[in-house]
C-alpha cells in the first residue's frame, strides 16, 4: 500500500527530528523534552491524543475514514545512561546520556508512519493506535502505557500490534528480520548478599569468609545452567558485578554479586530461578555463612504470533525487497518490554538494519555502545514499514492475512 516514494517528501524532516532527539537524549519514564518535540511534530495531524498520567507517554489515534478494527504501532523514546563518543555531528549535548539504543529513530520513524496514514486515512479500514513509549530501558514502560489502557484507546482492543527496532550491527541499512515465536528473551535480575563474619585475613579460622562462597556460586551457577538446561531451550547467566571488602588483611562481613537471567521459555525461566536459589542456598550452607537472594522477573520473552510473523515478513519482502527480508533462524537474547504488549495481543516485532555503509556489519559497535551509529536512512525505511503493516492489517482483503 505504502512506497518508499510515498515519503520521501517527510525524509529531511523526519531525519532533522531524529537528531534533534538525539542531541537532548533524557531517560527513563519522565521525557519532558521529547514529549514536547513529539507533540509538536504531530501538530496538526487528525489525531486524538493523550499523555500519560505516570510516564511522559503520548497516545495518539488515528481513525479511518471506514469502519474496522484498531492496529497498534509502538515507538519506544527513552535514552541510555551512556557518555556517546560516536563522533556525529549531531552528538548528544547531554553529559552521560546518548541514544545508544536508537530509540530516537524509532520516535521520528513513528511520526513518519502517522503521517504517512493521515494522508490517506480515508482509505483506511478502521484505526491506528500510536504508542510513543517512555521507559523501554528496563522501566517497563509498555506495561505502565498498558495500565494507563494504550491497547484499548480506540474504544476497543487493538486485533494486533508492531513494532520495530534497528541495529546498528549485523544488518545493513535495508534489510529486515522476524521470526514467528520467540524473538528475544525474557530477562531476570539477581541480587545476591553473602553475610558472613568479619576479622583478620591472618586467621580465616576465626571468621565466616563470605568471599570464596560468593566465588564458589559464581562458577556454581554456570555448572548449574549446563547441567539443569536443555540445549534446545536455552538460558544465560551472567554474572556482571560483584563486590568485597575494604583491604586485602581484612575478611568482610559480607560479599555481594548482581547476575542478569536471559531464557526463552516460561519453563527453563522457572526451572534456572528454582536452580539459582537451591545453588546459592546449598552452597552458602556449607561454608557455613547466610546468603539473601533478591530475584526479579523483569521482562517476559518477546513472543512474535506465528501468522502475524508471516504477514510482517511478506510485507516487508514486499517494501524492501525479496532478497532483503528473511526469517531470522533463531531469537537474540536481548530482552524489550514491547513484550508486555504481545502477551496480551497477537503481533510482531522486527528487527531492521540501520548499520552505515561506510561500516562493516559484522564488526560495527553494537547498539549501547558509546560508539554506536545509526543510518539516517533507516528512518525511511521504519516510518514506511510501520505505515505499511498497519494499512495491509487493517485491509481484510486477502486470504494471506493472518
Amino acid at each position: 500500500m505504502f512506497k518508499h516514494s510515498d515519503a520521501l517528501v517527510l525524509e529531511d524532516s523526519l531525519i532533522r527530528l531524529r537528531h534533534d532527539l538525539h542531541r537532548e537524549p533524557e531517560l527513563g519514564l519522565d521525557l519532558p523534552l521529547t514529549q514536547r518535540k513529539v507533540l509538536d511534530a504531530l501538530d496538526g495531524l487528525p489525531l486524538e491524543i493523550t499523555r500519560g498520567k505516570r510516564l511522559s507517554s503520548v497516545t495518539a489515534v488515528l481513525r479511518g475514514g471506514r469502519p474496522g478494527p484498531a492496529v497498534l504501532l509502538r515507538g519506544d523514546m527513552d535514552a541510555l545512561p551512556v557518555h556517546e563518543d560516536s563522533g556525529v555531528p549531531y552528538g548528544s549535548e547531554v553529559p552521560g546520556r546518548m541514544h545508544a539504543c536508537g530509540h530516537d529513530l524509532h520516535t521520528a520513524a513513528l511520526v513518519g508512519a502517522a503521517r504517512l496514514l493521515a494522508a490517506r486515512r480515508d482509505e483506511l479500514e478502521g484505526d491506528v493506535v500510536l504508542m510513543f513509549q517512555p521507559g523501554e530501558e528496563g522501566m517497563g514502560g509498555a506495561a505502565l502505557m498498558i495500565e494507563e489502557g494504550v491497547l484499548d484507546a480506540a474504544g476497543s482492543r487493538v486485533v494486533a500490534a508492531y513494532a520495530l527496532h534497528v541495529t546498528s550491527t549485523l544488518l545493513p541499512t535495508g534489510f529486515a528480520a522476524v521470526r514467528p515465536g520467540p524473538m528475544l528473551a525474557a530477562s531476570d535480575a539477581v541480587t545476591v548478599r553473602v553475610c558472613g563474619s568479619g576479622g583478620h585475613g591472618s586467621s580465616p579460622h576465626s571468621a565466616k569468609d563470605p568471599v570464596p562462597a560468593v566465588c564458589e556460586m559464581v562458577t556454581a551457577l554456570q555448572t548449574m545452567v549446563t547441567r539443569t538446561v536443555d540445549v534446545f531451550d536455552p538460558a544465560v547467566v551472567t554474572v556482571g558485578s560483584l563486590h568485597a571488602g575494604s583491604a586485602g588483611n581484612v575478611i568482610p562481613e559480607h560479599a555481594e554479586f548482581e547476575a542478569t537471567v536471559r531464557s526463552f521459555s516460561v519453563e527453563t525461566q522457572a526451572r534456572v530461578r528454582a536452580g539459582i536459589e537451591r545453588t546459592v542456598r546449598g552452597v552458602a550452607a556449607a561454608h557455613g555463612v547466610d546468603a539473601e537472594i533478591d530475584y526479579r522477573e523483569n521482562y517476559p520473552v518477546t513472543v512474535n504470533d506465528p501468522g502475524e510473523a508471516a504477514f510482517a515478513l511478506r510485507t516487508a519482502r514486499e517494501l524492501l525487497g525479496a532478497d532483503h527480508a528473511f526469517e531470522a533462524p533463531r531469537p537474540l537474547t536481548g530482552a524489550e518490554d514491547f513484550s508486555f504488549v504481545l502477551r496480551e495481543v497477537p503481533g510482531a516485532y522486527l528487527g531492521i538494519g540501520a548499520c552505515p555503509p561506510d561500516r562493516d556489519p559484522a564488526t560495527a559497535p553494537m547498539n549501547h555502545s558509546p560508539r554506536a551509529v545509526f543510518d539516517d536512512r533507516a528512518v525511511l525505511d521504519a516510518a514506511v514499514l510501520l505505515a505499511d503493516l498497519a494499512a495491509r492489517r487493517l485491509q481484510g482483503t486477502t486470504e494471506e492475512r493472518p
